[in-house]
Formats: C-alpha cells, structure tokens, sequence
C-alpha cells in the first residue's frame, strides 16, 4: 500500500464489526434470555418459582394457645427450625411462617400446605445481571457492552454496498428500525 492508498476502512470496519461481535455474543444471550423474563413479569415470577407441597399429620388441637399448636404441628412434620409466627385466620387452621415458607393446617382432617418460594438460580443470576444489581465493576462492563452494541449498529450500516446496503434496501429497514420505537413511543405518551 502506497503512502496515497485509500485507507481500506471497509476492510477495517467488517473486522471491527465481527470481533465486537464475538465479544458480545455471550452477554447478549444473558441480556435476551433476562429481557424475555423480565419483559413478562405481569405473567410470571421471573426470579422465583412457588413450591407447594401437602402432608397429613392427623388431626391438631384447637384449644391450646397458637404457639402450642404450632409446636405441636412442626413435631409432627419433625421440622426443628423455630417458626417466625403462628396465628390462626381462622378457629379451624392454623398458619405457621418460617425462614423458608409457610404452613398452613386444617386442624379437623390435619392437612397442612407447605407454601415456598424457591430461586430459579440461572434466571435470577441473569436478571440480576440485567437491572445491575451488583453495581460497582458490572457497571463499567455493562456499559462497554452497551457500546458495544452501539459500535455493532453502526459498523453494520456499511457491511454492504449498494441495493442491499445504506444505497437501497438498507436505509428502509434502518429507517424502519428506528421509527419503531419512535412511533411506539410517539402512541403511549400520548395517544393512549
């Protein structure tokens, strides 16, 4: 290459384009997976999952205080741990609240519902990610991903050439792109 070359900056920004892209594969499944979950937090618990479980442990009394009872019914369950609270809703159940879930018995039949919450360790992992719940570092990597993808978006404008680059068929679907969230925008503040 002559001192007067062109620069081959087409050269240059497709291999700019696939390294940033290798770089960020990996984070953007975490963000993709965490920002499907999240996205649907009205239809589901992302982070945790209820467990419920029966068991029959005979019928309870009804008249000894509540601390009584419960006691009673974590001996039956042959559960160790002390309960945070035991009251009763009603004169027929009883309802027992743990460090790790809730008891709910019937005292007639002695049916007894264990209600807990329990992580669902990768989603949570990676919605945690997503919203930048640890803070410090992840911040800065957070943000050199973001512009990372800014590089991405823009390197990817001039991959191609012609019809099917920035000349033709590229700038309707760039423009496309870009009036989507406008126009969504646009209608929710102040359409709706």
């Amino acid at each position: 290459m002559s001192p007067l070359s062109p620069i081959p900056w087409r050269r240059w920004n497709r291999a700019l384009h696939r390294d940033i892209g290798y770089l960020a594969a990996g984070m953007t499944v975490v963000y993709a997976i965490s920002g499907l979950a999240i996205n649907h937090v009205a239809d589901w618990n992302p982070n945790y999952r209820l467990v419920r479980e029966t068991r029959e442990v005979g019928p309870l009394p009804k008249d000894p205080p509540e601390d009584e009872i419960a006691r009673i019914l974590l001996q039956r369950l042959r559960v160790t741990e002390r309960p945070r609270v035991a009251f009763q809703p009603d004169e027929d159940t009883i309802e027992v609240i743990m460090k790790q879930g809730k008891y709910s018995a019937d005292l007639p039949t002695g049916k007894v519902l264990f209600e807990a919450l329990q992580p669902r360790p990768v989603l949570l992992a990676f919605n945690r990610l997503h919203i930048n719940a640890p803070k410090q570092a992840w911040t800065w990597i957070a943000d050199l991903y973001a512009l990372g993808l800014l590089t991405l978006g823009l390197t990817g404008l001039f991959i191609l050439r012609g019809p099917q680059g920035l000349g033709g068929r590229g700038a309707w679907l760039t423009a496309t792109g870009c009036a989507i969230p406008a126009l969504y925008w646009l209608w929710w503040a102040f359409l709706r």
